[in-house]
């Protein structure tokens, strides 16, 4: 565990949705110690610049939280690697393999390391759910669902948040004009990586690991809700994801086992202080049952998530979430579009 005393100063990139209802909240309330506080409240204003690049650069800077539009992601995470400095980016870090392997090569040679903002991973919950799923002497079956209604429902209801910052974001559309000249869109998705639920994705990873294929995918005509089968060893995951018009939040991963049932379920993170919930269902003795719902925090993921980056940056670590970890999504996105498209389902 890192020095509690060390302040570390974070540079923001991207002042959208994300930022003002997650981000900037979380870090201001981790900033729990009175004097700074005050400091803050009697004239603490943090300097603006619409340059990403001064940003990094600047010694009032230790570490850069990347939350502006995907297409500029790897770009400004290079940059802040260039000048040495930790950063923390949103999901997804990269649509293909050019730009993961470019902040990956990108890192080789900083003091800095990039840490993956696909914060559900950091849940107790979810850290806890790693631990009952490892001690399984056999998996049978597991299911991952990301089906979410809108956010502008969502974000009507709270006040502190502002239109969609546009700033830098005004011309990345060119940037993503971009993307399709270093593969096939097939093998890009670079339109849809964002869609294809890299936060379910990147759980079911941690806990089941790579799957051996993908053996079917039916994507469609995105925003949607989409399918897809994958087969591991010994056992099939069914993953659905996607957008409905219904405004509610379905998110849950679910591991089968012969004598025991390990359930996750994650709340929207627009509103605050919906705890992540881990079910145990499992048999006890020869015909009895016992179901055990547990919520041992209701600290928000995104809050463990600063913490671990705070941890990472002071204690000099590499996280869980790294850009390599990262690569393993680009791969899977691969996956489930070839098989898509091979089917007819996506075109």
């Amino acid at each position: 565990m890192a020095d509690s005393n060390t302040i570390v100063r974070i540079g923001i990139i991207g002042c959208g949705e994300i930022s003002q209802v997650a981000h900037i909240p979380n870090i201001n309330f981790l900033s729990h110690n009175l004097a700074h506080c005050a400091t803050k409240v009697l004239g603490g204003t943090p300097r603006t610049t619409t340059d990403a690049a001064e940003l990094c650069a600047s010694p009032d800077v230790d570490a850069v939280l990347i939350a502006n539009a995907d297409a500029y992601h790897v770009e400004h995470g290079i940059l802040a690697l260039q000048h040495g400095k930790y950063c923390l980016i949103e999901k997804p870090a990269a649509s293909c393999f050019r730009d993961i392997d470019r902040l990956i090569e990108a890192e080789k040679s900083s003091a800095g390391k990039v840490f993956v903002g696909t914060m559900r991973r950091y849940a107790t919950a979810f850290v806890d759910a790693v631990s009952e799923v490892g001690g399984m002497s056999k998996i049978q079956y597991a299911r991952v669902r990301d089906i979410i209604g809108q956010h502008p429902f969502r974000l009507g209801r709270i006040r502190h948040v502002e239109l969609p910052f546009q700033g830098l974001c005004l011309n990345s559309s060119n940037r993503r004009g971009n993307v399709p000249d270093c593969a096939t869109q097939i093998e890009l998705g670079a339109s849809l990586a964002r869609k294809l639920g890299t936060h379910s994705l990147s759980a079911m990873r941690e806990l089941l690991g790579m799957p051996q294929r993908v053996s079917g995918a039916v994507v469609g005509t995105l925003p949607g809700i989409f399918a897809v089968l994958f087969q591991y060893d010994g056992f099939p995951v069914s993953y659905e994801s996607g957008l409905s018009g219904v405004p509610q939040f379905d998110a849950h991963v679910e591991v089968y086992s012969p004598d025991k049932i390990v359930r996750v379920e994650f709340d929207t993170p627009y509103v605050k202080g919906l705890p992540v919930t881990l079910t145990i269902r499992e048999r006890v003795g020869e015909d009895g049952f016992q179901e055990r719902r547990i919520r041992k925090t209701y600290t928000h993921p995104y809050t463990l998530e600063l913490l671990e980056f705070y941890d990472c940056v002071v204690g000099g670590r590499t996280p869980k979430t790294s850009a390599a970890d990262a690569r393993n999504d680009v791969e899977l996105f691969r996956l489930i579009l070839q098989t898509a498209a091979a089917s007819g389902s996506f075109k």
